[in-house]
């Protein structure tokens, strides 16, 4: 049995697939802006894989999205901007400065308990770090490097965390539930008036109050509509059984038949 491969291989194959003579028409064609999209759908495919406990296809997925990371150091070694080794180098002295009480005295190699510092040094070497930080953001806004390629729940939600943190929030999740309402009732008035604008600007404002009160709650409002999206799936799909096995088409059904069946799955737990 041949040694398994390593990162260095991964390396390899990467830099043969973008070489200008002999490598692969499709990744040649790729650019930083190209393979965003398929990282997103390796990412969501590693969070799939998880939420389903699927343990083997996890290790494939997450591959997948390892291999993300080379393309893009690829491409970064091709402009001379950084490759995966200096990703790699700046990640970990990230991790080393933002952990002093496991590295109190900021080296990654230094053995577990030969540096011993008390809580009020690591405390003051947190403080340090946050102020360093601090200054390197210093020239941006609160909303500024929230990323935009975020899907819009997420993001919605780090701008809310984002706004608290300088004090711009509601205090308490009944407010939050006020707001709700108060946007129902515009986008009602906007449905009323038949302003295609009106309703798509007052949805947003809806759906925003919403991340607003999962937050409050202490939901991921991503999780919990992903958790739906399945709960919906698996109760549809037992609508579809219910049909099949009756051998008439959907059209033979009223909504009011249909709706029964959804409240049958509901009674079995689906």
């Amino acid at each position: 049995m041949s040694q398994p491969y390593s990162v260095e291989d991964l390396l390899y194959l990467m830099q043969r697939l973008r070489d200008p003579k002999h490598g692969c028409p499709w990744d040649l064609k790729q650019d930083f802006a190209s393979i965003v999209p398929h990282t997103l759908e390796e990412a969501y495919e590693v969070a799939d894989a998880i939420e389903r406990r699927d343990w083997p296809h996890l290790e494939d997925e997450l591959g997948d999205l390892l291999f993300q990371v080379i393309f893009y150091a690829q491409l970064g070694k091709e402009q001379q901007s950084f490759d995966f080794s200096s990703v790699v180098d700046r990640l970990v002295r990230k991790l080393v400065r933002r952990h002093p009480h496991v590295f109190p005295d900021g080296e990654l190699r230094t053995p577990p308990g030969t540096v011993i510092l008390s809580d009020e040094q690591i405390n003051a070497n947190w403080e340090a770090i946050k102020r360093e930080e601090r200054q390197e953001k210093a020239s941006l806004g609160v909303l500024d490097d929230v990323p935009l390629g975020l899907p819009a729940l997420t993001r919605a939600e780090k701008l809310q965390k984002r706004a608290a943190q300088v004090g711009f929030d509601w205090p308490q999740a009944l407010q939050v539930l006020d707001k709700i309402e108060e946007e129902i009732a515009e986008l009602r008035e906007a449905i009323h008036a038949g302003k295609p604008e009106a309703i798509l600007d007052e949805m947003g404002d809806l759906l925003f109050a919403q991340v607003n009160l999962a937050r409050h709650a202490g939901v991921k409002s991503e999780t919990a509509l992903r958790s739906t999206n399945q709960k919906f799936e698996r109760r549809f799909h037992y609508i579809e059984q219910q049909v099949a096995s009756s051998g008439k088409g959907w059209d033979s059904y009223s909504l009011e038949e249909l709706d029964k069946f959804w409240d049958e799955a509901k009674q079995q737990g689906l």
